[in-house]
């Protein structure tokens, strides 16, 4: 082995040296200037319709879900078992009332005008106070015996009307109504 091979040795010697030196000490400089990448989009998730309500958050956000499944799909944590309780109080006018088709007829009040609705739950939507069961009367309707005869269902929801001094049961408020009489109770007449 002549003084070439040896010299050339030492040098591949300090240059695999060198290279483990050198692949030990590197940096993370963190990410690179510009925007960061976005992250991939959660692929869809199918969830089921059970209604079990749940609050969830994001950021500073709240919100209610039916489920947290729900929740989760939507990128929110949940923080809690029912709706979310908000920070301040609702005004009632803001929140949508959902009222069933009951025909159940009332008379309903706003300011100084009145409006028949076919139940309690749609007045008080509509931002009217109930003052009575049944249609709202007014003046310019003709009463029994009048030239609009009353259309009524065969629904049987007894009320007890009253004309006078005279009381009787009838099938529905639209029946009494119909025959001159002022619903006073609801159910059979005592």
């Amino acid at each position: 082995m002549g003084l070439f091979e040896v010299a050339l040795r030492r040098v591949k010697i300090v240059a695999v040296l060198a290279f483990a030196a050198l692949a030990g000490c590197t940096v993370d400089t963190g990410p690179a200037p510009g925007p960061r990448p976005q992250p991939l989009p959660r692929p869809p998730q199918a969830c089921t319709m059970e209604y079990m309500p749940v609050c969830g958050i994001r950021g500073r956000r709240q919100e209610t879900f039916p489920n947290a499944c729900t929740a989760r799909a939507n990128g929110f944590d949940v923080i809690g078992r029912g709706e979310c309780r908000p920070s301040r109080p609702e005004r009632p006018v803001d929140r949508p009332q959902a009222c069933t088709m009951d025909y159940n007829p009332v008379c309903g009040r706003s300011g100084n005008r009145t409006r028949t609705f076919s139940n309690a739950c749609m007045a008080e939507a509509g931002g009217f106070r109930v003052i009575g069961r049944g249609e709202c009367r007014s003046d310019d309707r003709p009463g029994p015996g009048g030239s609009t005869p009353a259309i009524c269902t065969r629904e049987y929801a007894p009320v007890c009307g009253r004309r006078g001094n005279r009381v009787q049961t009838f099938p529905n408020s639209c029946m009494a109504d119909a025959d001159g009489f002022r619903v006073v109770g609801n159910g059979p007449c005592r």
